[in-house]
């Protein structure tokens, strides 16, 4: 009697929990085809919003800073992180635990101070560069943004990287080396692949991070409009259901990219799986 309470009582959790997290985005979704602007009663479907969107300049504008910088922040704070990850795994013991504290200082961190703090650092800078001839003064923008986006998403690579790097088995390198490989062709042969799941997981994180981060970019893009930026300039009025349509698009690309994702791994996994049985 009593595990089928359990049972009950954890299904219903499970339900309430579901319902919490993605009910919001199922009504969304729904309104992005309602034939009304209004919110409260769908009166019809319709398409109208997603061709609207296809011609809304503005939004289409921060759309593509944000996916502009999304991809290169996160291309170079996957490079930059996996590095940070291979030079903290060879060091000793004791640096490796300070040198991984302090990493974690930015992610506990409170968005709104990183982004502040970087805004010090950058205008620090252009009062230094205008003493300076061959320094650029004005470099708050994209400059600025991406040097924040790349800042704020190198933690998540290196807690993504660093426990993938001591599950290896260090004897596989070596092993490598002592059968012909220079340090490089081994790394790239033996170490690479190991830990590629981990550096393809950390550049969907940087992604999902720096296309969705607001705080850090309000506070250093200068002139420039991301996408969350531009959504926020429009809640100060109503926002229009062009930003439903929009949403519900990047929902849907970003599942199909995590699906897929998993989809790959999962086959790697069984190929793997099926090796190592044949081996036995």
């Amino acid at each position: 009697m009593k595990t089928k309470h359990l049972r009950l009582m954890q299904r219903t959790y499970i339900i309430l929990f579901f319902g919490f997290m993605y009910l919001p985005i199922a009504y969304m979704i729904l309104f992005s085809f309602n034939e009304s602007k209004g919110y409260a009663l769908f009166t019809g479907f319709t398409l109208k919003w997603y061709q609207s969107l296809l011609h809304n300049s503005s939004i289409l504008r921060a759309l593509a800073v944000s996916v502009e910088v999304a991809l290169v922040s996160s291309v170079v704070a996957t490079v930059l992180g996996t590095a940070a990850s291979l030079g903290i795994a060879g060091m000793k013991r004791t640096s490796r635990l300070v040198i991984t504290n302090i990493t974690y200082i930015p992610v506990v961190n409170p968005e709104i101070i990183t982004g502040i703090s970087l805004m010090l650092l950058f205008v620090a800078y252009q009062r230094f560069a205008a003493d300076v001839p061959w320094l650029p003064d004005t470099i708050m923008g994209m400059p600025t943004l991406l040097i924040a986006h790349v800042a704020f998403n190198v933690p998540y690579v290196i807690f993504n990287v660093s426990p993938k790097l001591r599950q290896l088995d260090i004897h596989l390198y070596e092993a490598a080396l002592d059968l012909g490989c220079d340090p490089r062709q081994a790394f790239f042969k033996v170490i690479l692949p190991e830990i590629s799941p981990a550096i393809v997981s950390s550049f969907l994180i940087c992604l999902t991070y720096s296309i969705d981060d607001f705080m850090i970019s309000y506070f250093n893009c200068g002139t420039v409009e991301t996408l969350p930026i531009a959504i926020y300039s429009m809640t100060r009025r109503k926002v229009s259901p062009e930003i439903y349509a929009l949403s519900t698009i990047m929902f849907a690309a970003i599942l199909a990219v995590i699906l897929l994702s998993n989809a790959v791994e999962g086959r790697r996994y069984k190929r793997d799986q099926a090796a190592q049985q044949m081996q036995v």
